[in-house]
């Protein structure tokens, strides 16, 4: 089955595609639209519904993925949280690059013990305008004190995978994908995907 994900993010669409195996995961531009939206909604989930209905309006044969994730940290009072891709822009006033943010992010980390934290991913599956299913999982570690690792993308040189003192960008994919917070909320979103197509 081919599902469309409301994301211009070609390290998520690698991602998904391999934790939704046997499905295709396409992105906006590979079906000819042009996708962009302002997330501005208070929550992961609200945030993955307003992608998924916002691209379901314009690709209505299409079972549409909304994702919004994010990383957690409670020394940042839960920051960069909703401000995850943007974190940063209001002090350079302008996007950074995955290495200037998480370089931003250990700054802001000095002198901090607590170093806890969680990647948060919420996805919503759109199937039509009155199924749409949604959940919520999260991988907990802790923030590192300094960038290691080159797997994986984002944060991940900077988040310690609780019980493996391992950076997520240490890991290599397939642990990845099974302790992270995507491959956690892929796998349930799968389950539903199974059932609803037992119905058929």
């Amino acid at each position: 089955m081919d599902i469309l994900l409301a994301s211009n993010n070609e390290h998520k669409q690698e991602e998904f595609a391999r934790l939704m195996t046997p499905h295709r995961i396409l992105m906006p531009k590979d079906v000819g639209i042009v996708f962009d939206i302002e997330e501005n909604r208070s929550s992961f989930t609200e945030n993955a519904l307003l992608k998924a209905i916002t691209l379901k309006a314009l690709a209505p044969r299409y079972w549409v993925l909304g994702d919004d994730s994010g990383l957690c940290v409670d020394a940042l009072d839960g920051g960069p949280g909703l401000q995850t891709a943007r974190y940063g822009f209001e002090v350079h006033n302008r996007l950074m690059d995955s290495e200037e943010r998480n370089a931003y992010l250990l700054k802001n980390m000095e002198g901090f013990k607590n170093r806890d934290a969680r990647f948060v991913c919420a996805l919503a599956l759109m199937i039509s305008d009155y199924r749409i299913f949604t959940v919520c999982e999260e991988a907990n570690g802790s923030i590192a004190y300094r960038a290691s690792g080159s797997e994986g993308f984002g944060y991940d040189p900077i988040f310690i995978v609780e019980s493996k003192n391992l950076t997520m960008a240490e890991l290599g994919m397939k642990a990845k994908d099974e302790l992270g917070h995507r491959g956690k909320a892929s796998r349930m979103l799968m389950e539903l995907i199974r059932s609803i197509e037992c119905r058929y």
